[in-house]
């Protein structure tokens, strides 16, 4: 009775004590492992991936709006026709139609000079004449002005830059002399809408009205003037009008043959810089894509080393009757918990990193961004569960699966089919993520395949290399001439093929990313700072007649300048290919078109010039009596053109045809003088040529007022302020490369680590054991030290040998530069390799040799 009492009295209690849910338990052994530094390196690796593409990714994305909400204003309208010559009636009439507002604008080089009252100086100025409501879009930033100036200037005036006031002395209210026209200096111009980076806009600006152009007569017949339509929607304009506009107009330049017209869009907005910037773009992404293939080992490792510690704590589980469902719910909800974790940290150290990307960048990023949108956030939490999901979960869901009989055999826990499928879930999306990251389907795809091909080839040359490792080692250790531990250390690896491999993949895919980013950033890093070195012509002199060749000659030599290029400049249209005429529409690249379209600078020379370099053909190999070509190997990619093909063109009204005998690779960063065109003759004294000139002014000249003084007609260009805007561009684009860079070790160094301690407790029994039968520490310590120098040693070596092949694909495929041979690469990397190994091995198997040999002895026998 009293039993019955006593159980009723139980049973509540018994009732309410019901077991956690999956979620606690997977929360307790969440904070259990983190506390045990068990899931520690694991979600370091998530965190430094994750933080690495976002903050590539939030940089992009700011960038791509705020180029996209600009992109009218840097035009000054929504869509700018240009021209060599005034814009057609019929575009115009076009624009009309279809109600758009127009406004025109005339750009070209010309000299200001200050009055004689003023001192009677002299600059090369890029002119720009506005038509009534310039800018459509954007507006003109002044710094100074006379009260009441806003829009555009007003006739009888002008606007002008800062730099134009000071070469000349002037200040506001002064009078500018314009051609033959006497101006008043109204405004100084802080920025303007649409400026553009053709080469004469280097040049500082000088802005009147359209209708005071005609007083300069600055236009003549052959002036070189660009002519400019910008458009945007009127009143009753339809939503599409724009739309409409450019498809017609396109359509009118093709049937009516108007040639030397294109459509501008924001993407000739900055080409001074496009190579650069793309360059740089392009490494920042490869850099975060290997970020997260890394990442991607370190999860492995560190989840594969995971799951061997808990085998037999989940076969024990399974003993007591816990269902394997709850077991896998209970790891994967742990492993979520910490990836979203980590994800989340990893976005917010993202978004911290983006921001100083933009700080190193502030040069270039000069206006305002808008905030960053949700997307790389996202994009950032799916790299992290993709990684978990793909990496971490398929070695830890065999937790689920391992038998109650490993709790005496050992030998059994086999990988289960369900967790490659998880597997093979991840690595879909992870490769989905690098497409995206990538912005290219096949730069993705290639990055991806090449990864997993890097592996597959790793693990191939590592299983020969252990396989001829067991055939060279004594099989008798007593009777072996070499010390011991480096017998013991050489048994030690051949004995464990499979832990060798796996080692030496995991090591060889970490410093393979190492030795590209170094070998990458070294390369591009010199290329960059080789763009503009110290003697890079600041000057460029252009107009120079025949007979006053010597006597400009004589006065460069007179001012110390040594060097300097000189080359014939000769204008000419290209009329026929292969006895073709041209015609746009058999070009469907917008590049050709334009290219088709412009006038060429020509020249000619009997010898190749310095800073080229022929690609194809031989110089000089035309045939007596025949004109040779040498072409620039990017325009005859334009142009469809090859070895033997023929050009005509339209000089001065003279028809010259020659045949390409050779192609030329052009460095048109360096800042030179270069042709697309060369004639290969030392003359042609039929047709009309002027000199181009380039220099470096020597420090403390005043070469311009001496040019300007003895050649009044000379077109001289300072590009001083482009240089040093190029260079400093170079060194903002160097520190984000940098950053990054030093980011994306640490996460090579995390593999390093997570691959030498994913065998901590595989050596700890081993070497308990060889304690336990009489072998000292310090022999110990040196097999160990063996073990992973020569681990280190040949991973480094293959990563060497595979990097000089990816380096050498990736400069000339991807980031076009020239590359050189390193045979030394795979021997430093093997040093490098080797020494980065053992010191990840002291970091991470500091304690094994001091954990007591009766510790090691127990734990095994309880297992």
């Amino acid at each position: 009775m009293r039993a019955a009492k006593v159980t009723r009295m139980k049973s509540p209690a018994l009732h309410a004590q019901r077991p956690p849910s999956t979620l606690a338990v997977a929360w307790r052994q969440l904070l259990r492992d983190w506390r045990a530094g068990e899931l520690r390196l694991l979600m370091l690796a998530v965190m430094l991936a994750v933080a690495a593409l976002c903050a590539v990714a939030f940089l992009s994305d700011r960038l791509d709006q705020g180029l996209r909400r600009d992109a009218a204003q840097l035009l000054g309208g929504d869509a700018v026709v240009a021209s060599d010559q005034p814009t057609p009636q019929a575009i115009v009439d076009l624009a009309a139609s279809l109600k758009l507002s127009g406004v025109r604008s005339a750009t070209f080089p010309s000299m200001a000079r200050a009055t004689e009252a003023q001192g009677g100086e002299s600059r090369l100025v890029a002119v720009k004449a506005v038509g009534a409501g310039y800018p459509l879009r954007g507006r003109i930033a002044l710094r100074e002005s006379l009260p009441g100036r806003a829009g555009s200037p007003a006739p009888g005036e002008v606007w002008a830059d800062p730099a134009v006031a000071d070469g000349l002395g002037l200040k506001l209210g002064d009078t500018l002399l314009l051609g033959d026209a006497s101006l008043r200096l109204a405004a100084l111009i802080e920025t303007e809408p649409d400026r553009g980076a053709g080469f004469m806009n280097f040049a500082p600006r000088v802005m009147l009205a359209e209708s005071d152009l005609a007083a300069t007569q600055l236009v003549q017949p052959a002036s070189r003037i660009t002519y400019r339509l910008a458009v945007v929607p009127g009143p009753g304009a339809a939503v599409d009008a724009v739309g409409r506009f450019v498809a017609d107009a396109e359509k009118l330049i093709e049937t009516q043959k108007l040639r030397g017209l294109r459509l501008e869009s924001l993407e000739s907005g900055r080409p001074e810089m496009r190579q650069t910037l793309d360059r740089a773009g392009r490494f920042l992404r490869l850099v975060a894509m290997l970020s997260a293939l890394l990442a991607a080992v370190a999860v492995a490792l560190a989840a594969r080393d995971f799951a061997a510690r808990h085998l037999d704590a989940c076969a024990m589980l399974r003993v007591l009757g816990q269902p394997q469902r709850r077991i896998a719910s209970a790891y994967g909800l742990e492993f979520l918990l910490a990836g979203a974790a980590a994800s989340v940290a990893g976005v917010l150290l993202g978004l911290a990193l983006h921001q100083v990307f933009v700080s190193l960048l502030a040069g270039l990023i000069n206006v305002a961004l808008p905030a960053p949108s949700v997307w790389p956030a996202l994009l950032g939490l799916g790299l992290g569960l993709s990684l978990l999901l793909g990496f971490g979960l398929p070695p830890v869901l065999q937790l689920a699966a391992v038998p109650p009989l490993r709790v005496i055999r050992r030998d059994l826990g086999a990988p289960k089919a369900g967790s490659l499928l998880v597997l093979g879930a991840g690595v879909a999306g992870l490769a989905a993520i690098l497409v995206v990251l990538a912005g290219n389907l096949v730069l993705g795809a290639i990055a991806a395949a090449g990864f997993a091909a890097a592996v597959l080839l790793f693990a191939a040359l590592a299983w020969l290399a252990v396989k001829l490792l067991r055939r060279v080692v004594p099989a008798n250790v007593s009777g072996a001439r070499v010390p011991r531990w480096l017998l013991l250390a050489t048994r030690q690896v051949a004995a464990r093929p499979g832990f060798a491999v796996m080692q030496v993949s995991s090591l060889a895919v970490g410093l393979l990313a190492l030795a590209l980013l170094v070998l990458l950033r070294t390369d591009l890093i010199d290329s960059w700072e080789g763009a503009t070195p110290a003697n890079v012509p600041d000057r460029f002199v252009i107009n120079i007649q025949p007979d006053q060749s010597e006597a400009f000659r004589q006065t460069l030599a007179d001012a110390g300048v040594k060097d300097f290029d000189w080359y014939p400049m000769i204008r000419g249209r290209l009329t026929a290919i292969n006895n073709e005429a041209m015609q746009t529409r058999r070009f469907t690249d917008d590049r050709a078109q334009r290219l088709a379209e412009r006038e060429f600078n020509l020249s000619h020379s009997a010898d190749l010039p310095a800073h080229n370099l022929v690609v194809g053909g031989r110089w000089g190999s035309a045939a007596p009596g025949e004109v040779g070509l040498s072409v620039e190997e990017g325009l005859a990619q334009s142009l469809g053109l090859k070895l033997g093909d023929t050009m005509a063109f339209d000089i001065a009204g003279q028809p010259v045809q020659g045949r390409i005998t050779s192609l030329r690779k052009v460095d048109w960063s360096s800042m030179r003088v270069n042709f697309f065109v060369l004639f290969e003759r030392a003359e042609l004294p039929d047709l009309p040529a002027t000199q181009i000139s380039a220099f470096h002014t020597p420090p403390g000249a005043r070469l311009d007022r001496e040019l300007a003084r003895r050649f009044p007609n000379l077109t001289v260009i300072d590009v001083t302020a482009q240089i040093k805007q190029v260079q400093g561009v170079m060194d903002q684009v160097i520190q984000a490369v940098q950053f990054l860079f030093g980011f994306t070790l640490a996460t090579g160094l995390v593999v390093l680590l997570a691959a030498v301690g994913s065998t901590r407790e595989a050596r700890t029994r081993e070497f308990g054991l060889m304690r336990a039968l009489g072998a000292p520490a310090s022999l110990l310590a040196k097999v160990q030290r063996a073990e992973l120098l020569g681990v280190g040693a040949l991973a480094g070596f293959l990563a060497g040998m595979v990097a000089l092949v990816l380096v050498a694909l990736l400069a000339r495929f991807v980031f076009e530069f020239d590359w050189q041979l390193r045979p030394w690469v795979p021997l430093v990397s093997a040093g490098c390799g080797a020494l980065l190994a053992w010191s990840a091995g002291w970091w991470s198997l500091r304690g094994v040799l001091q954990r007591p040999v009766v510790q090691t002895l127990r734990e095994a026998q309880a297992e």
